[in-house]
Formats: C-alpha cells, sequence, structure tokens
C-alpha cells in the first residue's frame, strides 16, 4: 500500500498534473478532493472529463466516472457484492477505492489514452430491432457499421507507419528527388518531341508506334492470360485425377468393406505403428543424441588451430588403416560354416532396409494426407466464412426440395388468404363510409331541427352526459375493486411480515454473533496482512540485493572465462610463431646445403636477386626503347607519308579509268583536252 502510494504521488507531481503532494498531505485528502482528483486524471485521458465535480450531481460523476472506467476495461476486485462496495466507494470519495484506480490510471496513461480516444469512434450503438425493420434505418446502421470498419483499418495503417520508422524528412528527400527526376524526364520528352516534329509525317508515326505499343502490352497480357488459362487447366485436370483415385479408392473400399478387411487394415496399421515406436523412432533418437552428444563435445572444445587439425587428419587416417587391416584379418579368417548364414544376413539386411524406406514412404504419405486434410478444413472453413455452403448431397437436396414444395403451396394458401381479406376489407371501408356519410346527413338533420325548435346542441349535449356517466361509473366499479383488492393484498402482507419476522429472528441472533467474530478476524487480519507486508518487502529487498550480487558475479565468471580462452588461443599461436622461428633459425645454421635452401630467408633472397636481375634487364630495355624512339617515330611518320601517297595514286587511277569510259584526255603543252 505504502509503494502504491509513493507511485501515485510521484506521477501526480510530474507533468501534467504539477500537484505538488507528498505522502502525507495526499493521504489527508478529503473524499470531494479524491473524486476532484480521479476527475482530473480521467480528464487528461478523454478531455471530455475534464470537469468541476461540484457543478454536477454525485450521481451524475459516479456514473460518468463509471461509464469511462468500463469503457477503459478496468476490473475492481472482488465478487458482485464487492462491485456494489466499489460503486459505493466511488460515490463517497473512499479511499480503498479510489487509491487503486489512481494506480491502475497512472500505470498506463499513454495506453489508455489511445483505448478512449478509440472508444469514442467504435463503441457502437446499440439499435433496437424493431427499428432496424425500416430500410432507411438499416441502411445508415449499415453505412455506420462500414464506416468504422474504414476507421479501423486506417488507425492499423496509420500505426504501422509510425512503427515503420519513416519521416518526414525521409519523405520529402524522396518526394524532391522525385521531382528532379520528374523535370528530368519533362526536359527529355521536350527534346524528344522537338526532334520528332522534323520528321515528316511524325503524328502518324506517332500512332502507329502508340497502336503498336498497345499491341504489345495486349499480346503481353493475353499471354499471361494463356499462361494462366493453362496453369489453371493443368491444376484443374490434377484435381480431376485426385478425385477419380479418391473415387476408385472409395469404390473399392465400399466392395470390399467387410469386418476381415477392416481387421487386416487395422492389423498393418499396428504393426507400422508398433514398428515406428520400437524400432524406427528409437534408431533415430539414438543417432540424434549421439549428434548432439559429438556437437556439444566439440563446442565446448577451445579454438582449433591448422595444427590440431592436420593431428586430427592423420589419427583419422591411422584408425582407418587400422580398420582396413582388422577388415581384411577378418575375411582371411572367416570359418566356412558361417558362410551358410552369409546369404540369410545379407538377405535380411536387403529387407530391413526395404522395410525402413518403406516405413519412411508410408509415414511421408500420411503427413502428405494430414497436410492435405487441413488445406481441405481451411477451405471449408473460408468458405462459411464467405457466406458459402457445403455440398448438399441427393438425399439432403430431395429433402430440400420436398420442403420447397411445401413452403411454396403454403404460402400460395395464404397468399389466397390475404387476398380475399383485401377485398372484404375494401367491401367494409366502402360500407363504413356509406354509414358515415349517412350519419353526417341525419346529424345535420337533426341540428337543424333543433335549431328551429330553439334548442341547438341539445343532442350533442345529451351524448356527453351519457359518456361521462358511463365513464363515472365504469371508474366507481375499478374503485372498488381496487380498494378491495389493496385491502386483502394488505392483509396478506401483514401475514407474510410477521410469518417472516418469526423465522428469522433466530437468523438474526446468529447474524449477530457472526458480525462480531468478522470484525474480530478483520482486525486479526489487518494486522497479520501489515505484518506480512513488512517482511515481504524486507525480503523482496534482500532478494533484489542477491540478483544484483550473482548477476554481477556471473558477468564477473564469464568476462574472465572469455579472458581465459582469449589467452589460451593466443598462447597457442605464439607457441607455432616460436616453433617455426626455431626450425628456421635451425634451417638456417644448418651446415647442410640442402637445408639451408628450405629456409625461408635463403628462398626470399633468392627472390630478391631474381627481381634485382629483372629489373636490370627491363631497364636496359627502357635504354635502348629510349635511344631508337626518336628515328622509330621518324620512320613511322614516313610510312604513314607513303601510305598516303599511295591511297591518293590509287584514286587517281581509279578517276582515270572512270573519265576513259566517257572519253580521252589529251596533254599538250600543259593542258589537258577531252576527246568524246
Amino acid at each position: 500500500m505504502g509503494e502504491q502510494m509513493q507511485f501515485i504521488v510521484k506521477k501526480l507531481n510530474q507533468e501534467p498534473f504539477r500537484k505538488n503532494y507528498n505522502l502525507i498531505s495526499f493521504d489527508s485528502l478529503e473524499p470531494l478532493q479524491l473524486l476532484q482528483l480521479l476527475s482530473d486524471v480521467l480528464g487528461e485521458i478523454d478531455s471530455k472529463h475534464a470537469v468541476d465535480i461540484r457543478e454536477e450531481l454525485p450521481e451524475q460523476t459516479a456514473k460518468r466516472m463509471l461509464n469511462l472506467l468500463g469503457i477503459l476495461k478496468y476490473k475492481p476486485p472482488g465478487t458482485v457484492s464487492d462491485l456494489s462496495a466499489f460503486r459505493q466507494g466511488l460515490v463517497t470519495g473512499s479511499k480503498t477505492v479510489i487509491h487503486p484506480v489512481l494506480h491502475w490510471l497512472l500505470q498506463r496513461t499513454s495506453e489508455l489514452k489511445t483505448r478512449a480516444y478509440l472508444a469514442r469512434f467504435l463503441v457502437k450503438l446499440e439499435v433496437p430491432a424493431e427499428f432496424l425493420q425500416d430500410d432507411t434505418v438499416a441502411d445508415f446502421n449499415k453505412q455506420y457499421e462500414e464506416l468504422m470498419e474504414a476507421f479501423k483499418n486506417l488507425h492499423k495503417e496509420h500505426e504501422q507507419l509510425k512503427i515503420s520508422g519513416l519521416s518526414t524528412a525521409e519523405i520529402r528527400r524522396d518526394i524532391s528527388a522525385m521531382e528532379e527526376e520528374k523535370d528530368q524526364l519533362a526536359k527529355r520528352v521536350e527534346r524528344l518531341k522537338k526532334r520528332v516534329e522534323t520528321v515528316q509525317n511524325h503524328q502518324r508515326k506517332l500512332e502507329i508506334a502508340r497502336q503498336h505499343r498497345l499491341e504489345k502490352e495486349r499480346e503481353e497480357s493475353l499471354a499471361q492470360q494463356k499462361q494462366e488459362q493453362k496453369s489453371q487447366l493443368f491444376h484443374a485436370e490434377q484435381r480431376l485425377q485426385r478425385a477419380q483415385v479418391q473415387l476408385k479408392e472409395m469404390q473399392h473400399v465400399v466392395a470390399d468393406s467387410k469386418p476381415e478387411s477392416l481387421m487386416k487394415k487395422l492389423e498393418e496399421e499396428i504393426n507400422f505403428n508398433s514398428y515406428l515406436v520400437n524400432e524406427k523412432i528409437p534408431r533415430e533418437m539414438e543417432s540424434k543424441k549421439t549428434s548432439v552428444y559429438f556437437l556439444q563435445k566439440v563446442v565446448a572444445e577451445p579454438a582449433m588451430t591448422q595444427a590440431d587439425l592436420t593431428a586430427l587428419e592423420s589419427e583419422i587416417e591411422e584408425v582407418n588403416a587400422q580398420i582396413n587391416q582388422l577388415t581384411e584379418k577378418r575375411i582371411i579368417t572367416y570359418e566356412p560354416t558361417d558362410s551358410k548364414f552369409s546369404m540369410y544376413r545379407q538377405q535380411a539386411s536387403i529387407i530391413s532396409r526395404k522395410k525402413e524406406a518403406k516405413a519412411e514412404e508410408l509415414q511421408a504419405a500420411k503427413e502428405e494426407m494430414s497436410s492435405l486434410e487441413k488445406q481441405v478444413e481451411q477451405k471449408n472453413s473460408q468458405a462459411h466464412e464467405l457466406g458459402g455452403s457445403e455440398v448438399l448431397t441427393e438425399d439432403e437436396f430431395k429433402q430440400y426440395v420436398s420442403k420447397l414444395r411445401s413452403k411454396n403451396t403454403f404460402y400460395k394458401k395464404k397468399r389466397q388468404e390475404i387476398a380475399e381479406i383485401t377485398a372484404e376489407c375494401g367491401v367494409l371501408q366502402r360500407t363504413e363510409e356509406l354509414l358515415r356519410q349517412r350519419h353526417e346527413a341525419t346529424q345535420q338533420q337533426l341540428q337543424a331541427i333543433e335549431e328551429k325548435k330553439g334548442i341547438s346542441g341539445y343532442s350533442y349535449t345529451q351524448e356527453e352526459l351519457e359518456r361521462v356517466s358511463a365513464v363515472k361509473s365504469e371508474m366507481d366499479e375499478v374503485k372498488g375493486q381496487t380498494l378491495d383488492n389493496m385491502s386483502e393484498m394488505v392483509k396478506k402482507l401483514n401475514a407474510m411480515v410477521a410469518e417472516k419476522k418469526a423465522s428469522l429472528a433466530p437468523v438474526i441472533k446468529e447474524l449477530r454473533q457472526l458480525r462480531q467474530n468478522c470484525q474480530e478476524l478483520t482486525q486479526e487480519c489487518d494486522e497479520k496482512k501489515i505484518q506480512y507486508d513488512s517482511c515481504a518487502a524486507g525480503l523482496e529487498t534482500n532478494r533484489l540485493a542477491l540478483e544484483q550480487e550473482v548477476k554481477g558475479l556471473l558477468e564477473e565468471c564469464a568476462q574472465e572465462e572469455s579472458n581465459y580462452h582469449y589467452i589460451n588461443c593466443m598462447k597457442r599461436s605464439l607457441e607455432v610463431q616460436l616453433q617455426r622461428a626455431k626450425e628456421e633459425m635451425k634451417a638456417y645454421v644448418s651446415p647442410d646445403p640442402q637445408e639451408r635452401r628450405r629456409a625461408v630467408r635463403e628462398q626470399y633472397t633468392r627472390i630478391i636477386l631474381e627481381q634485382e636481375n629483372l629489373g636490370k634487364k627491363l631497364r636496359e630495355k627502357q635504354k635502348v626503347v629510349r635511344e631508337s624512339h626518336g628515328p622509330n617515330m621518324k620512320q613511322m611518320k614516313m610510312w604513314q607519308d607513303f601510305e598516303k601517297l599511295m591511297e591518293c595514286k590509287r584514286e587517281c587511277f581509279l578517276k582515270q579509268q572512270n573519265q576513259a569510259a566517257i572519253g580521252q584526255i589529251i596533254q599538250e603543252g600543259g593542258k589537258d583536252r577531252l576527246v568524246l
């Protein structure tokens, strides 16, 4: 209780309340102040409830708060009697009722704000069924439900967009980038339009290109439709084949549905299940356990280096060699008496393998059948949700047709009766109209006679007096009957009260004693609860401290363990490097030239000499290229000029041949003459 009050005071002192309470001032609040504080918290959750409770009646305040708490799904503790006490405590401003409500509200303020906001639009108005018979009211109610569903979907999309993390800055950047791309595309389109306008008949060509594009799109859509129809046809053929197979199986089952065949099937299923339980599943479990054991062993071992892997590979090769030797020895020492059983052993192993394969195939087929049955159930449920119905059998369809015929006959009969009643109603209405006209004519004649005699209004007054006297006599009779009934009821009630008092007297005495015992037990319970709360708070504090200590020790242990593994790995790598350095030093110091050549230093020295020789050759080659660069370029220029000169001569020769076909050119005295 103390922790609850501390939490409430802490939340009330924060934004947006800023009450500046402490535990003493909060505990000393009057009931009216507590109710106002609760109304302020509810007003923060829903702005419609931010009111001053002094301006409304206590019943209105309690009703308003109870309605909002019901919308927010607050569940007060206890049974039905406790619920009535909760309502009474909410009206009177009891601390034992308002403090838990404040604690619950302040724990989840943001969530309750969302719930109150949604309740403003999603709390459905209950329309009586008799009003829904009107078409206009039914249409409005349907539109109301559709708008409610649309609001739900929009709110879900809004929440998903908030969770997705899309910010307005990113959206603006995307929009600006798309606008830039749009401008670039518009410029490209303008340039293309200008280029196309220079072409002759560009409008006709553009129209042809557009038609070509439309035809292409239509061709693609038709190809896609063709592919979809092919796939649908393929699936339909598969379904037809499966249905035919199922029909044959069902016909076969119906034909062979005898007790012997059923018993045989049950025995086969029992044998298969017993094989799975006794042989296959235990063997698979053992293999899985073995693999898990080896994997755990591998995980528990530290990281392995390349040297460790090489050693393990060598050990594996040695063990495989020993296995091969033992197999050869066994084959050599194979006794001839056992050769009789070798064939049977082979056959038994082959049969066991076939049995395992068939069992696996059967298991896979059963799993596939169960998955298909689940799919069928899902499809049936979807069909029910979409308003469909199951396919009727022949007997059900016959029953449905017979019911429909009987209903049709009944409908025709009732329709004929309605027509007769309508005709009779028309006749009665006409009769009523004629009688009313006659009555009006008679009344007019009577009024004229009364006016002549000087007693106008006499008949109307006489009718009113008769009617009033009849009503008075009826009221007197009703009053007399009512007084008699009330006197009899009072006598019965007095007798019943006397009987109840006599029967409840010993119960009331026992109830008084029980109330005293209840008060004593309640006081004792409160004292024990206070002791329990204090003891539980101390134990909880100790537990939290121990948990923190254990958590810290576990983290320290994990850190030390990781440091140990890291140091161990570094140690192994350094050992490997040290071993390589020792081998290198040994090879370098060794007097044997072959051993010295294997040293890394000798290898790198040899590579360095080779690279130096190669560099020297390349530098000499570079020097030669530099010296011969000028003459070579000059020679290349001369060859290019020679190539151009020869090309020019070839063109001149070709021109002379063409001109010779037309006429003859004669050169005399530095002049050229053409003779045709």
